[in-house]
């Protein structure tokens, strides 16, 4: 879903862009990625093990992936010379903040996921001084699965949908995270970690009803509920509101507020 936006704009942008996947290339292979590696400029990681609840029973390969492949391709691109760009979460968060979290707050995973995509963080600060990490969250897309693309599923099948709504977040559009990524490098931004969320805040259920009406159906049709209801493996933050100080401060211009980037990505996200 993000990967293949970020193609999308990087091209659009008139940048020579090369994507690789599996089979192709392994970023768990230190001989395959310092190959790929060897003559590029930029490296931006959208490669994750993000099955939230299956990571708790396999905390193992979810940190070779987030953690072991990162750090091979931060490795890769320092001996390169590139920059280093890696997608982060806010997992890495505990969840129990009642204000935004700042991009340098201290960070407590509670889930296996989180711990790993921490893990991620800190091997690529070590491996290179040349990096720029984006902590995304509540992304949807045109490309791949997503909670808008379910809602306005069911709701196709279904009288009346439960939403939890004790859950706070910034619904993100993966266009919008290429884009800022994109500026970032465009600016030269000092290394560092900055926050790449829209602005502004909603619960799911908020977000649901939003869907709704992109997708013709009455937003009456999403009916409230608590996390308590849907009890899964991996806890889920209840609070993933993310500051932006660090790109202001840069001058560099966040993501706008949810309401209005979903607006404008909505038809196209659901292709309605």
């Amino acid at each position: 879903m993000l990967g293949t936006d970020v193609v999308d704009i990087l091209g659009a942008a008139g940048h020579q862009v090369r994507a690789v996947d599996l089979p192709e290339l392994d970023i768990t292979s230190p001989e395959q990625v310092a190959a790929e590696v060897r003559d590029v400029d930029v490296v931006l990681n959208c490669a994750a093990y993000t099955a939230v609840d299956n990571a708790e029973t396999n905390e193992g390969l979810s940190f070779t992936i987030n953690a072991v492949g990162p750090q091979l391709l931060a490795r890769a691109a320092r001996v390169a010379g590139a920059r280093m760009i890696q997608i982060s979460t806010d997992y890495v968060f505990d969840g129990a903040a009642s204000e935004p979290y700042a991009a340098d707050a201290p960070i407590a995973p509670r889930s296996a996921y989180g711990r790993t995509k921490a893990a991620g963080e800190w091997a690529v600060r070590a491996e290179t001084q040349d990096f720029l990490i984006l902590r995304t969250a509540w992304l949807y897309g045109e490309h791949g699965p997503n909670f808008p693309k379910t809602m306005a599923k069911f709701a196709a099948e279904r009288d009346e949908l439960t939403v939890v709504d004790d859950q706070v977040g910034q619904p993100t559009w993966t266009r919008d995270v290429a884009d800022l990524a994109l500026r970032l490098v465009q600016a030269q931004a000092p290394a560092g970690t900055y926050h790449a969320t829209s602005g502004g805040k909603c619960s799911w259920f908020d977000f649901a009803r939003a869907v709704m009406v992109t997708a013709g159906h009455s937003p009456e049709k999403i009916k409230p509920t608590t996390s308590a209801a849907f009890v899964r493996p991996a806890p889920r933050p209840a609070w993933s509101v993310l500051a932006h100080d660090q790109l202001e401060a840069i001058h560099v211009a966040p993501i706008g507020p949810w309401e209005e980037r979903w607006a404008e990505a909505g038809a196209a996200v659901l292709g309605v």
